[in-house]
């Protein structure tokens, strides 16, 4: 089969990766290439045509900032982008991230009448508009293009859910929701590419740590109240700051002695520094299933998570806590936490078992490629 994937995903294949998303359609290209099937990736950000040691072939799109700014949108880009796709005649297209230009990738899949799957890489992928506005567009507004970029998604993703041969789904939660509105769906946890993990000979396990964007829609501000009120602990942080709220704490974070701003790292580096800390912090109050809890339990490290268990895995597997949004659950935890052999054994056993992309992993994958292929809805 031929698959075609689209988006920022090159930097991904190099080790760059530019967010969670992008990370996993670099993971699913690489089993499907491993697999045996010809896997092609149109980049927009890419300024070079390459083939990566897996052999999956990323085209860039030609022409792409060409055109007057304020409408090359419209102009230049959604056409070179549908041309691009259409060229690769594929017998599957992927989509994943909540994005209006998805639509152009399902037609795409139409013209060449090949099969269209969808990918949740979020919670708010499957709620409802009310609670992308609450979580999403009120956090992430920026100006006009804002307005315009959100309202031409609740357009375009809630038909594309629908019309889309194969959904598929992180965990049973966000199943369960879809399932409510009689939209089908598939199981299809991330992947871990255990081969990217750094070797650890000594852990110091000393801070506690942050990986993430710093800005509203990741709950930078439970963050800065929490290290607050923890001032005999460390946290390392790693990212950038976005948004005026998000710059503001940065700025005072800069004077917290025992905070470390360790800036944006490359994906080896960021795992290296999850892997030599007592646990990871997340106080997002929307996720889909964070890499980054994957990478911190490959590491042997807890996650302490404010707010998202997803798929009740950390309840469950007994992986951290989830402290349902009280600070002062998640503060006492601090004071509790010690990194043990025992809870490093049942963490990358789950991993192992779940996520590893392993050679029984890649002919799950491709089992369900082909099925898709075949069958569709």
């Amino acid at each position: 089969m031929k698959i075609c994937f689209w988006g920022d995903v090159g930097k991904a294949l190099r080790g760059n990766t530019n967010g969670g998303g992008e990370l996993q359609v670099a993971l699913i290209a690489k089993a499907l290439a491993l697999g045996g099937h010809d896997v092609v990736i149109v980049d927009y950000e890419t300024t070079e045509d390459f083939v990566t040691v897996d052999g999956i072939k990323v085209f860039k799109i030609k022409g792409w900032n060409n055109g007057i700014r304020a409408i090359r949108t419209f102009t230049h880009r959604l056409p070179r982008l549908y041309r691009s796709l259409k060229a690769q005649q594929a017998d599957i297209y992927y989509g994943r991230i909540r994005d209006f230009r998805q639509i152009i990738v399902y037609l795409a899949a139409r013209k060449v009448k090949a099969k269209f799957v969808l990918g949740l890489a979020s919670n708010l992928d499957a709620l409802n508009i009310l609670m992308r506005l609450r979580y999403h567009h009120f956090l992430n507004f920026s100006g006009l293009w804002g307005i315009f970029n959100g309202i031409l998604i609740e357009i375009v993703y809630p038909f594309l859910l629908r019309k889309a041969d194969m959904v598929l789904v992180q965990h049973k939660g966000q199943k369960n929701i879809l399932q409510k509105k009689h939209i089908k769906s598939t199981i299809f946890p991330n992947i871990f590419d255990l081969s990217r993990q750094p070797v650890i000979n000594s852990n110091s396990h000393e801070d506690f740590i942050y990986v993430g964007e710093l800005n509203n829609r990741k709950g930078l501000v439970e963050f800065f109240e929490i290290i607050k009120k923890a001032p005999l602990h460390s946290f390392k942080i790693v990212g950038q700051p976005s948004g005026k709220k998000g710059l503001a704490i940065y700025e005072k974070l800069k004077s917290y002695r025992n905070v470390s701003l360790l800036g944006r790292l490359s994906h080896y580096d960021t795992v290296s520094q999850i892997a030599n800390s007592t646990a990871l912090i997340s106080t997002s109050p929307m996720e889909g299933f964070p890499n980054v809890f994957i990478e911190a339990w490959a590491s042997g490290i807890p996650v302490l998570s404010l707010y998202v268990d997803p798929g009740n895995i950390i309840e469950k597997e007994k992986l951290g806590i989830i402290a349902h949004g009280n600070q002062l659950i998640l503060l006492q935890e601090l004071d509790k936490t010690k990194n043990t052999d025992e809870f490093a054994i049942r963490a990358k056993t789950y991993v192992e078992n779940n996520h590893v992309l392993n050679n029984n992993k890649i002919k799950e994958i491709d089992s369900l490629f082909t099925l898709i292929y075949k069958n569709g809805k």
